[in-house]
């Protein structure tokens, strides 16, 4: 016996499938000598056996929903693009830059190509921020105990020292904002300094080794220390430190050396999406 749905009422014998969104397109029912031919020749076969009994088989009912159909969606995992190379799955590469800040421009020539730049980790102000604090409390305590023995030429002195703390830190916070990495398709670059202005790169093309370090500390608040070894001797860019997220910034300077094609298959895809307005 078939185990197939129950028959509807309206037909006794007949079989509809609750769960299609289109009617079912019925096949003729077989003849009792055809029936007979289907048993004989297979006595399991489900359909011979309703045919016999006067009602249909589980075949005999069936709905052409056409070929299968697939969305975009589906293939975003399995492709990068018709112009690239698939993405890895978990990959961590932020989007570029779409274009330099007006510090970094001026030192980038028309035809080089902008991939990024990055200020260092605010690990780099941490002697700065414990000195102003110990200055401030220090400069507190001392002031109230001089105020309290009307000592005023020290305490105006004790003031006097604690703005020249405050200054240098503040002159140390600008330093550090004016400090960039720069990275374009043909060198990086470093570039620091608020009145004397220090500009330092190095062509990819000259990198011959490069790795970065990450101690214990910088693995608990993102960031490391880059070396770049080059093959001229005089080198005016070689240890880079407290830049964030190194890993990031480690792949792109690898990808933009070996596979500059894959950083320009991503932004014309990135390019075409904005294009397209979604």
């Amino acid at each position: 016996m078939s185990t197939g749905p129950e028959p509807s009422a309206e037909e006794p014998g007949a079989r509809r499938w609750e769960d299609r969104d289109t009617e079912p397109i019925p096949r003729a029912r077989p003849t009792s000598s055809d029936a007979d031919d289907y048993a004989d020749a297979d006595p399991y076969n489900d359909g011979a056996q309703s045919a016999r009994l006067g009602g249909y088989g589980r075949d005999d009912y069936y709905v052409d929903e056409g070929p299968p159909t697939f969305t975009e969606d589906e293939f975003s995992g399995l492709r990068g693009g018709d112009s690239g190379p698939p993405v890895p799955p978990g990959s961590r590469m932020a989007p570029l830059d779409e274009e330099a800040s007006r510090h970094a421009a001026r030192y980038l020539f028309p035809t080089e190509k902008f991939r990024g730049e990055w200020k260092r980790h605010w690990i780099q102000l941490a002697k700065e921020g414990g000195i102003a604090v110990a200055a401030t409390i220090a400069m507190g305590y001392i002031a109230g105990w001089l105020t309290k023995h009307n000592q005023t030429q020290l305490r105006t002195a004790v003031l006097v020292i604690w703005a020249i703390v405050i200054l240098y830190c503040a002159w140390r916070v600008a330093d550090w904002w004016y400090d960039r990495f720069i990275l374009t398709n043909k060198r990086v670059m470093v570039v620091s300094g608020i009145f004397t202005r220090n500009v330092a790169m190095m062509p990819l093309l000259r990198v011959t080794d490069m790795k970065y370090v990450q101690s214990l500390t910088g693995r608990m608040f993102g960031y490391g220390h880059f070396e770049l070894e080059s093959a001229g001797q005089d080198q005016a860019l070689r240890n880079i430190r407290n830049l964030p997220n190194p890993n990031e910034l480690y792949l792109r300077i690898v990808e933009e050396m070996y596979e500059p094609e894959a950083v320009e298959a991503r932004l014309g895809r990135a390019a075409g999406v904005e294009d397209d307005g979604t």
